[in-house]
């Protein structure tokens, strides 16, 4: 198991090609992919011939951007994932993302792993912006963006016409908050 990053509750690992089943299973509950596809599930050759090798192919750049399994340090079992990698619409800005299973829901722990990928995408990896996306109607997901300290910028259309919301963040402006944050402690 290749380690990424440790939070109180989770181990981010890097993904392997044993762990299709897993993508597969996370993207077939309709809850999950609600905000994503309106709740289809991904088949199961398209995660295995077109998702896993991108995610795959992120590993070989060691730049420290990708996309990261999440275990639950308690039992190892599998929650969801969590990305830091550059955006597709934008390769000056670096885009957060996470999906997890609707057990994990409504616990902090998509916070809890963002807030760690927004500091180490800052303070170790010297990215310039972090960005997010969510589904206008994805209170939670927008909560999350908001709790980590990205602020919303932009409503924007999808190349696939989805209307999304975008949140971001900047290097100075985390650092700033940062500093407020530890003036008040």
């Amino acid at each position: 198991m290749k380690v990424y990053l440790e939070t109180q509750r989770m181990i981010l690992r890097e993904f392997t090609e044993a762990d299709v089943d897993l993508l597969v299973d996370l993207d077939s509950d309709p809850e999950v992919t609600r905000f994503i596809n309106g709740g289809k599930p991904t088949p199961h050759d398209y995660i295995s011939k077109i998702v896993m090798p991108k995610i795959l192919e992120y590993y070989k750049n060691d730049n420290g951007l990708g996309i990261w399994a999440c275990l639950d340090k308690n039992d190892q079992a599998f929650m969801g994932w969590l990305l830091l990698r550059p955006s597709h619409s934008d390769p000056s800005e670096t885009e957060l993302g996470y999906r997890f299973k609707q057990k994990y829901w409504g616990k902090g722990v998509a916070t809890e792993g963002s807030a760690a990928l927004v500091k180490k995408g800052f303070e170790e990896l010297h990215v310039a912006v972090i960005m997010a996306t969510a589904d206008p109607a994805n209170d939670a997901s927008r909560r999350v963006m908001e709790k980590v300290g990205l602020r919303f910028e932009k409503e924007l259309t999808e190349p696939d016409g989805f209307v999304v919301l975008k949140y971001r963040l900047d290097r100075k402006d985390y650092f700033k908050q940062k500093a407020m944050e530890n003036s008040a402690n």
